[in-house]
């Protein structure tokens, strides 16, 4: 079998720019490893991995691999002012041999190991260039092991909250002063993108069930937060997807999970547990919790011992129990309560997890990651809180960008019950990430089954059609908004703002 050689050997990423396969990019760059990509997008994530000397190729076709070919040496320029956006840039610029590299002065003469992600298929130009040029294809989840390996890794997993969970104990543990690398599903403030490098020998990285990939990781500690059916593209039942959870747990030296989720509890063997019913006897638990406005404060119990009050700038019950995981990686790890407690305070989340966007006409604009029933019942159920605890009659306008075709299709008896803490919802079709419709659901059928459980429901196509709809007819001065979804829809929330400005 092919293996992933993290000793100097070049990486190219198909699709760079994505949360997960930029994370990855972003750390081999770091360990001084030379490193190119291309996508089709530019963002601040590809603009963040350009400055770091990454090269990026501003489109995924069979010509971006000339470049390791057209010249007597493969060749990587430290300059990242020198983006190729096309075929005949390139050739322009590879006429002649440089004997500089990427990362360093180092003259490289091997073809890249070739990174791409489940979204990358064989129909793919780039990736058929590859395979006939006999370079080294990995899915990203190779490069995730192969770095987990290399680590005392804490690898975060579960169909809900791994983001914020992985977020959390990496940010816990940079405040202890553990100094971790992390490779995380969502940009953090703090470190200014999804991915940072450390001296230390931890490792946090959110492990990804969604296709199967899961199974590949097998970290010295592995939390599970939940376990549901979230992927119906990916998986036929829930039997399957607890396989791939229980296959993940025996490749852990300690697993930790969460005992309020029934399907934790009744299919797993946890070496530590937490969660918020006691009466589960967790190791790990809460008590006297006070959910406010802008946190969540609670006393917390280490098998039956009070160790101190832990005050959170995070909502919900759901986030409760994620920063519950935290504390019990940080207690197996070795830390005092105090530390824990003193790391953990300052954490704000990371970004499209209830994150703050703005204020415009006496409206909160909040975004939120939120695909699944599940996410979106937790969600709303915070901002409930968050409302409540403040006394207002503020209402929570709830609009909702549905993901993925397959999922409404399946989940859709959920997603009509799903929006009962919300006044107001309102709907855009559903964004497809790539898959093709092949039953005919759409976002006004799954707005029709709403109305049948929700006295208010709306309905718009477009998202232009949408901005109009929600500055002129919808939102009104005291609202807090909240955008849902996994999709595009958080790009028009700038949009709304400068209208009232």
């Amino acid at each position: 079998m092919k293996t992933v050689d993290l000793n100097g050997k070049p990486f190219h990423f198909i699709g760079i720019g994505g949360i997960g396969m930029s994370a990855l990019a972003y750390i081999v760059a770091k360990r001084q490893i030379p490193v190119s990509g291309s996508d089709l997008c530019t963002s601040n994530i590809t603009a963040r991995l350009k400055a770091l000397g990454v090269r990026i190729f501003n489109c995924q076709e069979a010509a971006n691999l000339n470049w390791f070919t057209t010249t007597a040496q493969s060749v990587y320029e430290n300059n990242s002012s020198l983006a190729l956006t096309s075929p005949t840039e390139r050739q322009s610029m590879t006429s002649a041999p440089v004997n500089n590299s990427l990362n360093g002065n180092k003259t490289i003469n091997v073809l890249p190991q070739i990174i791409r992600s489940t979204a990358i298929d064989e129909s793919n130009a780039e990736y058929q260039a590859a395979v006939a040029l006999d370079c080294p294809i990995f899915h990203r989840s190779d490069l995730l092991a192969a770095l987990i390996a290399k680590y005392h890794s804490i690898a975060v997993s579960g169909t809900h909250g791994k983001t914020t969970t992985s977020s959390l104990i990496a940010y816990m543990l940079w405040k202890a002063g553990l100094d971790p690398t992390a490779i995380i599903g969502g940009e953090v403030s703090d470190w200014e993108g999804n991915a940072r490098v450390g001296e230390s020998e931890y490792l946090v990285a959110e492990a990804d069930e969604s296709d199967g990939s899961l199974v590949k990781h097998a970290p010295a500690i592995g939390i599970i937060t939940n376990i549901e059916l979230d992927h119906p593209d990916r998986y036929q039942n829930i039997t399957e997807v607890i396989e791939i959870f229980q296959t993940f747990a025996e490749r852990c030296l300690t697993v930790i999970g969460c005992l309020d989720d029934e399907i934790v509890r009744q299919n797993l063997k946890l070496d530590i547990s937490y969660g918020l019913n006691s009466k589960l006897s967790p190791d790990y638990t809460a008590k006297n919790i006070k959910y406010r406005a802008r946190g969540t404060e609670a006393e917390i119990w280490e098998k039956g011992k009070y160790l101190g009050v832990l005050k959170l700038q995070l909502l919900g019950k759901h986030n409760l129990n994620n920063a519950l995981a935290a504390v019990a990686v940080g207690r197996k790890l070795g830390l005092e309560f105090s530390l824990i407690k003193e790391s953990i305070a300052p954490f704000g989340g990371t970004k499209r997890r209830f994150e703050h966007r703005g204020e415009a006409n006496g409206i909160t604009f909040i975004d939120d990651y939120a695909h699944h029933p599940s996410e979106i019942t937790a969600t709303l159920a915070a901002a409930k809180q968050k409302v409540q605890s403040e006394g207002t009659q503020q209402r929570i306008v709830a609009i909702f960008q549905p993901h993925r075709y397959s999922r409404t299709e399946t989940f859709m008896d959920e997603f009509a019950n799903a929006f009962k803490d919300a006044d107001v919802v309102v709907l855009t079709d559903i964004y497809s990430a790539g898959e093709k419709n092949i039953t005919g659901i759409s976002g006004e059928k799954l707005a029709e089954a709403m109305a049948a459980n929700h006295p208010q429901v709306h309905y718009h196509s477009s998202l232009s059609s949408l901005v109009d709809f929600l500055y002129k007819q919808i939102l009104r001065s005291g609202d807090l908004a909240l955008f849902l979804g996994a999709g595009n829809l958080n790009q028009i929330i700038p949009q709304i703002i400068t209208l009232y400005e």
